[in-house]
């Protein structure tokens, strides 16, 4: 089972006390909030890939090596959702689950449209919050994803490309 070596690097985080916030949420919530990430898919845009393009589960949710250019507007990455600095990190749950329904940063900055944040807003309150203490509770990889890159940049890693009909 190729999830299962994330799963279990999970469960011995949360054991040894080293995820961040996990003893502020229930066990019940954390395996709600693991539920939604994976059936929201959070990892097939969220999780870096390697050369073959399998996905590096020793760093799950750690943000993508694929972008999304959307044309007119910039190629954008998908970021770090672990508790690392270059993730994360000082997030609240509240911020968290403003923008997963919202599609807003703490900073203003609006979520890259490839985000479906639109689906999102439909959750509950319940599950909202169970999927930002599942996040708030990941390890922290270290792991920058480039800046949104302008429509005239070039990009230094692979994305896809968004073309309108």
């Amino acid at each position: 089972m190729k999830q299962l070596p994330f799963a279990l690097s999970f469960v011995a985080a949360l054991a040894s006390g080293t995820a961040a916030h996990a003893d502020s949420a229930s066990p019940d919530q954390l395996a709600r909030g693991a539920y939604l990430a994976r059936i929201t898919d959070c990892g097939g845009c969220h999780t870096p890939r390697d050369a073959q393009g399998v996905p590096i589960e020793a760093a799950a949710l750690s943000g993508g090596t694929i972008g999304f250019e959307i044309p007119g507007l910039a190629t954008f990455w998908p970021p770090n959702l672990t508790q690392d600095a270059t993730g994360l990190a000082g997030w609240s749950q509240e911020q968290i689950v403003a923008a997963i329904r919202t599609g807003v940063r703490p900073d203003g900055r609006i979520l890259a449209p490839v985000m479906p944040w639109g689906s999102f807003s439909a959750m509950t309150d319940e599950d909202a919050e169970a999927l930002a203490a599942y996040l708030l509770s990941l390890p922290g990889v270290a792991n920058k994803v480039p800046a949104p890159l302008p429509p005239d940049g070039a990009a230094t890693m692979p994305f896809y490309r968004v073309t309108l009909p």
